[in-house]
């Protein structure tokens, strides 16, 4: 019976790695696999689970795990607002990475680690990857669901403070309204940013950034998207700008992110001291 049920349940989580792939447009046999292989039941706390809705959380059934996989938000405490975010998203951000084996990243917005668990496995035994979280008892509960990952690491912080090590891949799952310079930094060359520019209200964007040499950035948004409040990464002033300009401008001009250089016609978007052109950056 424990065998049948195992195998059950793990026919669940192949249909549910084949869908949330599928729906958001990624052909990866390796981000499939990853998906598959990583039990979401062991991220997201004791069942029954709360689900969020449009109309607020409700709850499962039972302690049954196959109920998780589907494309839904779980919480991850009994209260709060702090969810496992939405699959179907998560793979269209982790397909838009393209993460190669071997490769260093830093996740920013852990939460409990099970999109951690994920990227550890697309870099394979021979990446390393540095993960924050800024809520303490989420960041215990990571260390704990991570500690057969030896190539993680998993720091109880913001991600947002101090300079970050070298790396290739920045995957930020709290909204932002700015790339911050320690992110920027931090990439080597053709290494990508991943993270949410999001508004004082309603939906932001998810953001990819390329360095594409020392001083050329590439950009453009992926998708809408909805994130709790990256602490460290947030400026009330721009948010309130962003949350005009992303409800009426289209989103798919960005084209590339320009740091200290004279702002002209082509920009899209105007912070302290970053802009967003809708120039695409001459291939040398």
């Amino acid at each position: 019976m424990e065998a049948q049920a195992a195998e059950r349940l793990q026919l669940f989580r192949t249909f549910f790695a084949e869908l949330v792939t599928a729906n958001s447009g990624v052909s990866d046999a390796r981000l499939r696999a990853a998906f598959a292989s990583t039990f979401r039941e062991r991220f997201v706390g004791h069942a029954p689970w709360r689900v969020f809705t449009a109309s607020g959380y409700i709850r499962t059934p039972s302690d049954d795990p196959a109920f998780l996989y589907q494309d839904i938000v779980v919480a991850l405490e009994d209260e709060g607002n702090i969810n496992n975010g939405q699959p179907v998203l998560h793979s269209a951000c982790l397909g838009a990475l393209k993460i190669e084996e071997g490769e260093t990243i830093v996740h920013i917005g852990a939460g409990t680690g099970y999109y951690t668990a994920i990227l550890s496995k697309l870099m394979g035994a021979s990446g390393t990857l540095e993960a924050y979280e800024i809520e303490p008892r989420l960041a215990e509960r990571a260390v704990h669901n991570l500690a057969d990952s030896g190539n993680v690491v998993v720091h109880s912080g913001s991600g947002t403070a101090g300079p970050l090590p070298a790396c290739d891949v920045i995957y930020v799952n709290a909204g932002a309204t700015r790339p911050l310079n320690t992110w920027l930094d931090a990439l080597r060359p053709g290494g990508r940013l991943l993270f949410p520019l999001m508004p004082a209200q309603g939906h932001g964007a998810m953001l990819l950034v390329k360095r594409a040499s020392a001083d050329e950035l590439e950009a453009r948004f992926l998708c809408r998207a909805l994130f709790i409040p990256c602490d460290g990464a947030r400026d009330e002033a721009v948010a309130q700008k962003l949350s005009g300009v992303l409800a009426r401008s289209d989103i798919s001009a960005v084209r590339s992110l320009r740091r200290g250089a004279a702002i002209d016609e082509t920009c899209w978007f105007q912070g302290p001291d970053w802009w967003l052109s809708t120039a695409v950056i001459t291939k040398k």
